[in-house]
């Protein structure tokens, strides 16, 4: 499993291990997956190394250390010890075969706690950390003037208007220069902000919806007729069309390819198919074959 968190990828590694084929295939095989911070998992194996009841070495787990090491992993000791599969059979002893290997050196991440009370009717306790994660603010709403409307018209009067008047005669010297593009972007700015709309962001919002649309739509909830509702279905049907149009027409003057806004000529992931096989070894070159 992957996340990400402040533009970097993570990896958390979950392993099954039954009679130490997961161990054995990741020791054979090279697993690439860079940047891995948690492994994981059952592992089926006995140690005195994080089983205090168990008091003998198991030689398996010279394995077990050097998969989780080519990942620079470390294992990580709980913060109280306790059983982490719990026996129904009479006689044979609780034992921690739940492990988890943490990013080497990392003082963030360095101990897991074992929940011996959460297993509830499973023969496993769950084993839980906690991963800081970057607080990141997420906007809710934003500045915006709606596209081929008055109001973007009424922007770009007063940002040209202020640019002809501009005096750009007395630039003698680079600071003078700097000056003079941060005072433009200054008048950018406030013609902006004095003609923008503050609109929260919603998943029902629509890139396509104007003034038009609102208006038509107050009609219709003020009067309830049925001829303010078809106006403005139709009010929305041109509007819609209007745009997507201006869309299809950047994408032809862009890319000069209007077949690229259909999804059928984009990449596609092509079928999932078997080799060929002989005698159990994959036909993977003509000479094979």
């Amino acid at each position: 499993m992957s996340f990400t968190n402040n533009h970097v990828q993570y990896f958390i590694m979950n392993v099954y291990s039954d009679s130490y084929l997961a161990l054995k295939y990741l020791k054979d095989i090279k697993v690439n997956i860079n940047n891995v911070l948690i492994m994981t998992g059952d592992f089926n194996i006995r140690n005195s190394l994080w089983d205090p009841s168990f008091p003998h070495h198991s030689a398996i787990s010279d394995d077990l250390f050097i998969i989780p090491d080519s990942y620079n992993l470390a294992i990580s000791m709980p913060t109280k010890y306790y059983p982490t599969r719990y026996s129904d059979t009479t006689g044979e002893a609780n034992s921690t075969i739940n492990l988890m290997f943490l990013r080497n050196g990392s003082s963030e991440i360095n101990q897991h706690s074992i929940h011996s009370d959460w297993r509830l009717t499973s023969d496993h306790a769950p084993l839980t950390i906690v991963i800081p994660i970057e607080d990141k603010i997420i906007s809710t709403s934003k500045l915006s003037i709606q596209q081929k409307s008055k109001v973007e018209n009424t922007f770009l009067e007063e940002v040209i208007l202020s640019f002809k008047n501009f005096d750009t005669s007395n630039i003698t010297s680079k600071e003078v220069l700097e000056y003079m593009v941060n005072k433009l972007n200054s008048i950018v700015d406030q013609a902006w902000n004095k003609n923008t709309k503050c609109s929260r962001i919603m998943k029902h919002s629509k890139k396509w919806w104007s003034e038009e649309c609102n208006k038509a739509l107050t009609d219709y909830r003020s009067t309830r007729s049925l001829n303010d509702w078809k106006i403005f279905k139709k009010v929305i049907k041109d509007t819609k069309r209007a745009f997507f149009d201006l869309k299809i027409q950047e994408v032809a003057e862009k890319s000069y390819s209007p077949w690229k806004l259909t999804s059928w000529i984009n990449k596609q992931k092509l079928p999932a198919t078997k080799a060929i096989k002989h005698e159990g070894q994959p036909c993977l070159t003509l000479e094979n074959l």
